[in-house]
This record gives C-alpha cells, structure tokens and sequence, in this order.
C-alpha cells in the first residue's frame, strides 16, 4: 500500500477510550530518541497517567546524533542535556523522574540484533514484567529512519517474550513519507482523542528546545523540528497501529 493511501485510511480509523488501546494494565513506551515519547504518544502517557496507570518510558539512543557537529555541545555535554529534557518533558506529562530510563544506546546506529539488541529487549522484558504492563508502544516499523525500525525490531522481540503483551505502534517520521512509498498493508488500530491533554503534550514537546531551536552551536546550523515538521503533533489526535498476531 502507498504511504498516501495508507495515512488517508489512517486518518479513519475508530476512536477508541484509553482503555481500549492500553488495555487492563499499565503502558510501556519506546523512544528512540528524546522527543520521540512526546511527540508520538504525549497524549497517551498524560492521559494514562491521570487515570493512575503505571507508564514506563524507555528512551533507547543516546540522541548525540541529531548535532554531530557541534562545537558547544559535544556527545556527552549533548546527551546530558537532551536526558534533562526528556526528564522535562515527562514531568509536563505526569512522569516521575524513576519512570524514565534511558539505554544510551548510539544515536543513528541503535542495533536490532546482536548482544545489544539481546540485551535492550531484556531491558524491555523486564520494565514491562515490572509495571505490569498490558501495551508496548514503538515506533512504526515504516517510519524513515533506522533507529525508529531498529526500534520496532526490538519491540517485537519483547513481545514474543510476552505473549499476553499488546503491541501498538506510532508514527513519527512516518508522516513526512512521499505519497507514493510502499508501506505495507492497510492500517488497523485506533485513533486516541488527546484534546483534555493537549496543553500537557504541548509543553512536553517544548521541552526539547535542543530540537525545537539552534540554541546548539553546530556546523552547519540545523534545527531538527521546525514548525512545518511539529503541525502533525499539534493535532489533538493520536494514531496507534496493531500488530499482526
């Protein structure tokens, strides 16, 4: 299926309570990068925590590459700062710092086999055995970009782990796709109403100034999100898609 047809029987999806979508338990997100948890399911997480649901969120890079050039904030001073972010961010969203992990693994070389791979799904395993969680959230397995398949990858490997485990994937780059990309089959899923949350979302995404500005010094200047790349998640609707069986 095209990625243009794909998105327009997305954007027709059912609605569908919190409930539906996260099931009994608690929900377990995948971020590849800092962002990725705001951007793609910041309305799920506020929402989920209101009800007192327990939410993990793992971030699995170490997000250094989104300005390898930089001159005023080299790896570690940049990993620091987009972990602070993050941690920002969750705590728009109602997230405890304890309720954040971050696997540091290599920013655009995230692995989805090898003993580190083996190694981030036990990590997975384990947090989702943990909070009692009943839906695991990651990055659509379309989405352009390796880390974002690398991390689809690995959730799948999670949940064979754990049969009675849900698995739900969202979009982020996913939306920027050219119409005419081939991305597999029709969706199913469901779309999740943020609005009583949107506030919430959109102070957890304002908390990534690293990828919302040029506040970094880099060589050449970039900024990851610029306005026209943030109109998808302004919107006060979520997309979640079922796996297969």
């Amino acid at each position: 299926m095209k990625a243009g047809a794909f998105f327009e029987a997305a954007r027709r999806l059912p609605f569908a309570p919190l409930a539906r979508i996260v099931g009994r338990g608690g929900a377990l997100v995948l971020a590849p990068h800092p962002d990725d948890e705001s951007l793609g399911c910041g309305g799920l997480i506020a929402m989920a925590c209101a009800e007192g649901r327990p939410v993990r969120v793992i971030v699995v890079s170490d997000g250094c590459g989104s300005h390898p050039n930089s001159r005023s904030h080299p790896p570690e001073r940049l990993r620091a700062l987009r972990e602070a972010e993050t941690l920002a961010a969750a705590a728009a969203l109602g997230l405890a710092a304890g309720d954040v992990d971050f696997l540091r693994l290599p920013d655009r070389h995230v692995p989805h086999e090898g003993a580190a791979a083996r190694a981030a799904v036990a990590r997975v395993v384990a947090a989702a055995r943990d909070i009692g969680a009943s839906a695991l959230f990651a990055t659509w397995g379309f989405d352009p970009h390796c880390d974002h398949q690398a991390v689809w990858r690995i959730a799948e490997a999670a949940r064979r782990a754990l049969p009675g485990l849900a698995l739900m994937s969202y979009p982020v780059w996913g939306f920027a796709l050219p119409a005419d990309a081939e991305v597999g089959t029709p969706p199913q899923g469901f779309r999740l109403d943020v609005a009583a949350v949107s506030f919430k979302k959109r102070r957890a995404i304002a908390a990534h100034r690293s990828q919302l500005t040029d506040m970094i010094d880099n060589d050449p200047p970039v900024v990851i999100l610029p306005p026209q790349a943030l109109a998808p998640f302004r919107e006060p609707v979520e997309t979640f898609f079922e796996a297969g069986p």
